[in-house]
């Protein structure tokens, strides 16, 4: 098992909103990152929102002020192959929701990442004992459910799967204090604490969009100024994609067998209409340009 102090580089695989955060984060912490997706197109709009991000979030947060873009930039390799693993000592898997590309990459991961390696699985809904049961190293595999965006937050649920040894977590631990992170440990069980939760409070959202109680804008204007939330339910589906909301609660259905699950209707018509949120410049807002995140108005 790697101890702690001997993590020197991190593998981030998926270079979507939750990679670039990860890779960021890691990077900032001044460890070797690989960055891996499957374009290079993909790579190149990760490098110019990780150089934004790092300017950005250095004016909100002292600790990653320490280092400038070109800094961050500099510790990370961006690959479109898996070689990168093959000296990494954590890996941080952020791939779609989708079981079957799951189960195939697990088993890719296996192959090249060195033995003592630490697979973390950043899923919102999957159960992580599902994931080890494709793997060699089932006492080497832990959910680490990130939260949104990665560099600015100082929390992150860690899912303790049925073979995790207490080592993995351990080693989990001390990643994320490197970070500046905590952790919360939880049980294995699909969506874990968070999504379980919070893919219902969005679902019922929509559904109350869909069904003309309110609009968008209002809906989450409740839950800011009436619940204290730092976003309503609708800007989150937005922050999160709604095509991984949908894949999300699709699992959750999938494992409870609990109709409550159901997406609502108007997700999966958006979904299919490419109206995926902030990614896309389009969900229940409207954001221009999609980079900046900048939310022009209601859908």
């Amino acid at each position: 098992m790697t101890d702690t102090s001997q993590i020197r580089r991190v593998a981030v695989l998926g270079a979507g909103t939750m990679g670039v955060g990860g890779a960021h984060a890691f990077a900032a912490a001044g460890l070797s990152v690989v960055l891996v997706d499957t374009t290079d197109a993909a790579l190149s709009w990760a490098r110019d929102l990780i150089g934004e991000n790092a300017r950005l979030y250095a004016m909100l947060d002292r600790e990653l002020a320490k280092s400038t873009p070109e800094e961050v930039l500099s510790r990370i390799e961006f690959r479109t192959d898996l070689d990168g693993l093959a000296d990494a000592d954590f890996v941080v898997e952020n791939v779609t929701e989708n079981w079957d590309i799951k189960e195939k990459l697990y088993r890719e991961m296996d192959a090249v990442a060195p033995e003592h390696c630490v697979f973390g699985v950043n899923t919102s809904a999957i159960p992580i004992t599902r994931m080890a049961s494709v793997t060699g190293r089932p006492d080497r595999v832990v959910g680490t459910h990130l939260m949104n965006p990665v560099p600015l937050k100082k929390l992150v649920e860690v899912i303790r799967g049925f073979h995790t040894s207490p080592e993995t977590i351990e080693v989990t631990r001390g990643l994320f204090r490197a970070v500046g992170q905590d952790i919360v440990v939880v049980e294995d069980s699909s969506g874990f604490v968070t999504n379980r939760v919070a893919m219902l409070s969005v679902n019922e959202a929509i559904l109350l969009l869909q069904d003309n109680v309110a609009q968008a804008g209002d809906i989450d204007r409740l839950f800011r100024q009436c619940l204290g939330h730092q976003m309503g339910p609708l800007e989150t589906a937005d922050l999160i994609g709604l095509d991984t909301v949908m894949y999300s609660l699709e699992v959750l259905l999938d494992n409870f067998n609990d109709p409550k699950f159901a997406p609502a209707p108007l997700l999966r018509k958006l979904v299919a209409a490419g109206r995926l949120g902030r990614k896309s410049g389009h969900g229940f807002y409207s954001y221009e340009p999609v980079n900046t995140g900048k939310k022009a108005g209601a859908s």
